[in-house]
């Protein structure tokens, strides 16, 4: 027999037709019903004997060695507290959430005026207390607007910066903004770079560099006669900065990002 037309049969029409969806295999069911019992810390002769059946033909089912039975999906539901219509395959919501809603309902409705307000106050304290443990930790960031050179090699902004957040936590020293797109796909224009203020390490490594007046954020080459700046986006003709002009390695970027609203 089609198991849509023996499911027709021993439940519920209406039930299958509100889901347009296909049923789930004998397979599937039988998985579900495994990871459930498991969560519930239920063994097979105690789920057997819960649902009023020989240990068994249970054992049959979970071997996979006879087919689930449809017409006792209620049973097994209400045992480990999920909707036949979810072990099925007719919907996705494990838990009867319509039900929930009836019992709250009509349980708020016979209380005094007094106690429905005690019951709102306390809904709505549970309510912050649950959205407080969903926030997510956001850190500042103060970004400078531009860097400029210093004494030696030590470099200072020009007083002007911008607060932003991330919800990650990084060690640096300078942050500051990345223009153009020079440097895409790895740093966008528009996200913040994080400078960890060093001397040149190696050749290759993202720097930020001060030369002529302005500071670059580049993969950084060192040559016989200066710095040799080097875009990622291919369109971009690399820079050569002379010693002579004497070119100064503000730091190396360690980490970037693209700013999160707070």
């Amino acid at each position: 027999m089609p198991i849509v037309l023996f499911w027709e049969r021993c439940y519920n029409v209406s039930i299958l037709k509100k889901g347009a969806k296909k049923l789930r295999t004998n397979e599937e069911i039988v998985n579900i019903l495994k990871k459930e019992k498991d969560k519930k810390g239920l063994s097979i002769s105690e789920l057997a004997r819960r649902v009023n059946m020989a240990k068994s033909a249970v054992s049959r089912y979970f071997n996979y060695t006879r087919e689930f039975p449809l017409n006792r999906a209620d049973d097994f539901a209400r045992v480990l507290n999920i909707t036949p219509e979810y072990l099925l395959g007719v919907n996705e919501n494990k838990k009867d959430d319509s039900a929930t809603k009836k019992i709250l309902d009509n349980v708020f409705s016979k209380l005094e005026t007094n106690r429905q307000e005690k019951v709102v106050s306390y809904a709505k304290s549970e309510l912050d207390e649950q959205n407080k443990e969903n926030l997510v930790q956001l850190f500042s960031y103060n970004v400078k607007e531009k860097l400029s050179a210093g004494t030696g090699y030590g470099y200072f902004d020009d007083g002007n910066y911008d607060t932003v957040y991330y919800d990650e936590e990084y060690d640096y020293d300078f942050a500051s903004w990345i223009f153009g797109d020079s440097m895409l796909p790895d740093y966008p224009n528009g996200d913040v770079a994080l400078i960890k203020a060093c001397p040149f390490e190696y050749d290759g490594c993202v720097y930020a560099v001060d030369w002529d007046g302005q500071s670059y954020i580049k993969k950084v080459y060192k040559e016989e006669k200066g710095l040799r700046l080097v875009s990622t986006n291919e369109k971009y003709s690399d820079k050569f900065a002379p010693y002579s002009e004497e070119p100064r390695i503000i730091g190396k970027v360690v980490a970037s990002f693209t700013p999160l609203e707070k």
